[in-house]
């Protein structure tokens, strides 16, 4: 008997991509420094949004027909979407469905936590990048501190673990509280991640010199802690230490002073319906635009598959060639 396995989504370095990130909106109830400006953005006409059934067809390809394992809802702010739960349901139902996370702000979270895990989601990431109040409202323009760590605490309460808390240090502004936040997730059983700070704000003000790196977090970790090297998983972004004399485990994704593009494994969807081969890519497919021209899934499934074919070696951030995408992280997804 044939096998019904789909053949792997391959670029041209051999790389197999089972992961997607699925962005279900721009928009965004926060309006951090080191995003976009005060103002905010101008949001993705409704329009041009993608609708539940053309997100769900198009996951169901990349589930179906290319091999994607693991789906991550992102945004903006994901938990702006209308009728989530309904969508996070439909995507769970999928035969062969795929593990399904989601990152977020957690503004939001307290009152879906519980929603979203009954509908078939499984784990949440948090943005948060500082405990202090009066920090939290200047480098979001919100005063929604409060919000956030009660919607960690819900997503815990839920079952949605390991609940992950995501922080991005920025030299002059929160690299004082690089411990303070390990030791709170350790306390909360959460899992803690610092990323470095990556050039994909609105306004393209990113600054390397602002950069914390990887080596100045763990040089602040462990002045508190002691961390035991763990093996890497697959093809995961973190590097992740054990904080010894607990279960806690705390992870740095180093995108730009230590790349792994040559084991990246990822590809994106935009909440437009555009395909992006890399977070930095400066080129898009437009699968939108298949759908609404009545194209089958071998169309969708060919297009899909020339995208990632194209990928290039890496992201070029320590290039003097490197270019900034058009689209902000806000637009693009996490």
């Amino acid at each position: 008997m044939p096998s019904t396995r789909p053949l792997p989504l391959l670029d041209r370095f051999g790389r197999i991509h089972t992961d997607l990130r699925v962005s279900l909106t721009d928009r965004c109830n926060l309006r951090c420094t080191y995003c976009m400006p005060e103002e905010g953005l101008a949001w993705l006409p409704k329009p041009e949004l993608l609708t539940d059934d053309e997100m769900l067809r198009l996951v169901d390809i990349g589930v179906r027909r290319l091999g994607i394992r693991s789906v991550r809802l992102t945004g903006g702010e994901p938990l702006l979407r209308r009728g989530l739960p309904g969508l996070v349901e439909r995507i769970s139902g999928l035969p062969d469905a795929p593990e399904l996370s989601l990152t977020t702000n957690g503004i939001g979270l307290a009152r879906s936590a519980v929603a979203l895990r009954d509908a078939g989601l499984r784990r949440v990431n948090v943005s948060l990048d500082t405990l202090r109040r009066d920090r939290y409202t200047e480098i979001t323009r919100r005063d929604r501190l409060s919000d956030v760590l009660l919607g960690l605490a819900a997503a815990q309460v839920a079952g949605l673990a390991p609940v992950k808390i995501n922080a991005v240090p920025v030299r002059g502004v929160n690299e004082d509280e690089i411990a303070d936040l390990a030791a709170f997730a350790v306390d909360h059983g959460y899992r803690m991640r610092f990323i470095e700070s990556m050039p994909l704000d609105a306004q393209g003000a990113w600054d390397r010199s602002r950069m914390v790196t990887a080596d100045e977090i763990l040089e602040r970790l462990g002045e508190r802690f002691v961390l035991e090297p763990l093996p890497r998983e697959g093809n995961a972004p973190a590097e992740e230490w054990r904080v010894v004399g607990t279960d806690s485990v705390v992870g740095v994704i180093a995108s730009v002073t230590r790349p792994f593009c040559g084991g990246c494994d990822r590809v994106r969807l935009t909440a437009d319906g555009q395909l992006r081969n890399c977070l930095f890519a400066c080129q898009e497919s437009d699968l939108r635009a298949l759908l609404r021209g009545g194209a089958d899934d071998d169309a969708v499934e060919a297009a899909w598959r020339a995208s990632v074919a194209g990928k290039g070696p890496g992201h070029d951030i320590n290039s003097a060639d490197f270019r900034q995408p058009e689209r902000p992280m806000s637009a693009i997804g996490g």
